[in-house]
């Protein structure tokens, strides 16, 4: 008498859970995750027209680096000050170099559309941008950047 053997005509359901799984790991690599609160801050804040707000910047070999105090209105930058030794520099060589909240969440954007390695935002429960860390390659140097916003209030557009 021969022993009987179980011949299953499906894996078992363990078995395709788990490969499920790996499945959905592998298609998340390499993207840029946000949670449902920055998610949803991204989507409930609009840029007003008049505000201001503080700008630290810092990471990678580039211009925009130092603390601005900036002034928005209609969406544009129409005031900034550097707060250190390296935003005063930048607000003489190239003032126009310091972007609004708007300009950051492009690059932001941008930064998620070509596949950086690294485009994360973290907003504040009012819903404006915190923190924006980009870095479009991790295994090159000096091509990231950090901005930290501080001191947000909307103004009147006057």
């Amino acid at each position: 008498m021969r022993p009987a053997r179980s011949a299953h005509r499906f894996p078992p359901p363990r078995l395709v859970l788990v490969a499920a799984l790996v499945w959905a790991a592998a298609a998340c690599q390499g993207q840029a995750r946000s949670s449902p609160a920055e998610q949803a801050g991204s989507i409930a804040w609009t840029e007003p027209s008049a505000y201001t707000y503080t700008l630290t910047s810092t990471g990678g070999e580039r211009l925009l680096i130092g603390t601005f105090r900036v002034t928005v209105r209609d969406r544009k930058a129409v005031r900034v000050v550097g707060l250190d030794e390296q935003g005063r520099a930048v607000v003489r060589r190239a003032p126009d170099a310091v972007p609004t909240l708007g300009g950051l969440l492009r690059e932001l954007a941008e930064a998620r559309r070509d596949g950086a390695d690294t485009a994360e935002v973290r907003y504040s429960s009012a819903g404006h941008p915190l923190r924006i860390s980009l870095d479009w390659s991790a295994d090159a140097v000096d091509d990231e950047a950090r901005y930290v916003i501080s001191d947000y209030a909307v103004t009147d557009a006057r």
